[in-house]
């Protein structure tokens, strides 16, 4: 597999939405990556065509396993405070299979820098090389500050914010930034008829206590 050296954010990506497949992200609905043929669709989805898959082979219980490890790595580097335990653990994943980097021709025969991987590689192997990669290449371009914990505080999710603006908030924003609205917005709604009560028994009372000062002054 050939990875561009100078495009982090498909390395950065992947290891964002490997990270939050997770059951320490995903409470409510556990493991996402269930078996070999859900990790299969995992890498189709983001277009990830490992050279251990080539000719139609499809990942077995091994690969899943040294998927899902290196999903608890990746994690680890994207929550360390220090940018040099994010470099030496980030390189040492491009160390496991890279090779390079090193001039190919892209599909518009043009001359590109690329990281291969070398051959008869595992498919954990050929993520760790793409993903330690991006994560390199987005600390470099970005900062370290781009590497972030979800906004929300009812998710533990992870995420690198590989946006122009640098103004993401949340790991899955689909979904928890959506489920802060709604909070949100049930919070806004509980406490208007919160209101609303008190001011319907302030209403209540007053005439009680016009009554009570009439009688008195008679």
């Amino acid at each position: 597999m050939k990875i561009p050296f100078s495009d982090y954010k498909l390395g950065a990506g992947v290891a964002t939405d490997l990270v939050n497949t997770s059951p320490v992200v995903q409470t409510a609905r556990g493991e996402i990556l269930t078996g070999p043929a859900v990790l299969a669709g995992f890498l189709a989805e983001h277009d990830v065509r490992p050279d251990a898959l080539a000719d139609g082979r499809q990942p077995d219980d091994a690969d899943l396993d040294a998927v899902r490890a290196l999903r608890a790595e990746i994690r680890a580097i994207l929550e360390a405070d220090a940018e040099e335990h994010v470099v030496a653990a980030a390189s040492a994943l491009v160390a496991r299979a890279g090779i390079g980097p090193s001039l190919y021709r892209d599909a518009e025969d043009r001359w590109q820098w690329y990281v291969a991987t070398s051959p008869d590689t595992s498919v954990a192997d050929e993520l760790a090389v793409l993903m330690g990669t991006g994560l390199l290449g987005a600390l470099r371009t970005l900062s370290h500050d781009r590497f972030r914990r979800c906004a929300s505080p009812v998710c533990a999710g992870m995420f690198v914010d590989t946006s122009k603006a640098g103004r993401r908030r949340y790991c899955m924003p689909e979904v928890c930034g959506n489920r802060l609205n709604v909070a949100s917005h049930r919070a806004r709604r509980q406490e208007d008829a919160r209101r609303e009560v008190a001011r319907r028994e302030d209403a209540r009372r007053r005439p009680d206590s016009r009554g009570a000062g009439d009688t008195d002054s008679r």
